[in-house]
């Protein structure tokens, strides 16, 4: 039997078109000269001489660099003024040359410390008793470097701001919104050719490689998440993906994953039965479901990302009888590198008694996740317009009929 997926949401993000290759610039020079003349009129404002950013995310926001190099050190020192320094790996100067030819390299080599040629860019940058904002919050920021940094430039003042950044790149362009849009097209082609796979006696690995080969065909890149394929025995595992497992009679199927586009991903999920479901499952998803679309109604220009949460928990009680105690009913999502699609850092969510303001330009990952009487999941990428959200990877916009069994099976009396 071919699984097919509940009855809204099998065809999203159907149709094609031709995606650019990683050696297109994703954004015209002129957004990215923006998104720098931007970024340097709120360091004026705090009264900073310069910045150390080193999230590649940041990195790919600010210059275009896009490349998978940055488990070595790599940093941009972006001063008040003149051209962007990048602080790389001497072996990356082809990449660096190619990509961001117009800012300045400096560049070290294997065996050398790079925290002495970032505190050489640094005290260009800067006179005595300035203050430099630091992504103190990057993953991609080892403390060790950082201090020997501080170390090598006691003159200096240093404060986090690992917040500028990030701030800037909540509100997406159109040029950013355009590659959203492409990637969710991968999404849903990968999705279709996961739920299409899936059946009892497959294994989970089989699934995953017809996913991943469907990905790479439709013109995606590697994404900052693997996609995520496990059985619903596993589905509390929540970063755990496929094994060697076959799916058994009466399991579940989950599938979560994401197209990617010069970076920029829209993640999705779906949970499939290849058989007649178990008890509670037909309640879980009516209820995810219902979550889904309350959260996307609720997801518009002005509210706070807490009330959004509340629509979503409300429906879920509304179906179930009990109030979700799930940590996030979705997250802010857009750029992002291995080992992540969230865009590195601290994650913006859309939680209980959230205060962030919604705005238009916004991108979620949607993920409606009901855990009793039976684990379902459902989730999509939506895009925050002026009056309202869209969802980019799929429209289900109703609670779906489980998937039909084999003729002659039994069906539970829910």
């Amino acid at each position: 039997m071919t699984a097919r997926l509940l009855a809204h949401g099998a065809q999203a993000g159907a149709g094609s078109g031709s995606v650019p290759g990683t050696g297109t610039p994703p954004v015209s020079p002129s957004e990215y000269a923006d998104r720098v003349a931007a970024l340097r009129a709120a360091m004026r404002r705090r009264g900073l001489s310069a910045l150390a950013l080193a999230s590649p995310e940041n990195v790919h926001y600010l210059l275009g660099l896009d490349h998978l190099g940055h488990f070595a050190f790599t940093l941009l020192v972006l001063p008040r003024s003149g051209p962007p320094v990048l602080v790389a790996r001497r072996m990356e100067r082809r990449t660096l040359r190619d990509q961001v030819p117009h800012v300045r390299h400096a560049l070290y080599g294997d065996g050398r410390d790079p925290a002495r040629v970032a505190a050489q860019e640094l005290a260009r940058a800067c006179t005595g008793g300035a203050t430099v904002g630091v992504e103190e919050q990057s993953m991609a920021f080892p403390p060790a470097v950082l201090a020997r940094i501080r170390g090598l430039l006691p003159e200096l003042r240093w404060t986090d701001c690992s917040a500028l950044p990030a701030r800037l790149r909540r509100i997406k362009s159109p040029a950013e919104t355009a590659l959203v849009r492409r990637a969710a097209e991968i999404s849903g082609i990968a999705m279709r050719a996961a739920l299409a796979t899936a059946d009892v006696g497959v294994s989970e690995r089989v699934v995953a490689a017809q996913a991943q080969r469907a990905m790479t065909e439709a013109g995606g890149q590697q994404p900052g998440f693997v996609p995520l394929i496990r059985s619903t025995s596993r589905l509390g595992q929540e970063h755990v993906t496929w094994g060697d497992h076959t799916i058994a009679p009466g399991e579940g199927l989950f599938v979560e994953l994401s197209g990617c586009v010069h970076r920029y991903h829209a993640p999705m999920s779906r949970t499939v039965h290849c058989s007649a479901p178990p008890a509670g499952a037909r309640e879980a998803a009516a209820a995810a479901f219902a979550g889904l679309a309350a959260a996307r109604g609720a997801l518009v220009p002005g509210v706070r990302t807490g009330e959004v949460y509340a629509a979503w928990a409300g429906a879920v009680a509304g179906v179930t009888g009990r109030r979700p105690r799930r940590h996030h009913c979705g997250y802010l999502t857009g750029a992002g590198f291995p080992p992540s699609w969230v865009g590195g850092g601290p994650v913006l969510g859309i939680r209980a008694g959230g205060g962030t303001r919604v705005r238009a330009g916004m991108v979620f990952h949607l993920m409606s996740w009901v855990e009793l009487p039976a684990g379902y999941v459902v989730s999509d990428t939506a895009l925050v317009g002026e009056s309202g959200c869209e969802l980019l990877t799929g429209t289900p916009d109703g609670p779906p009929g489980l998937l039909a069994p084999r003729p002659g099976d039994a069906v539970p009396d829910h």
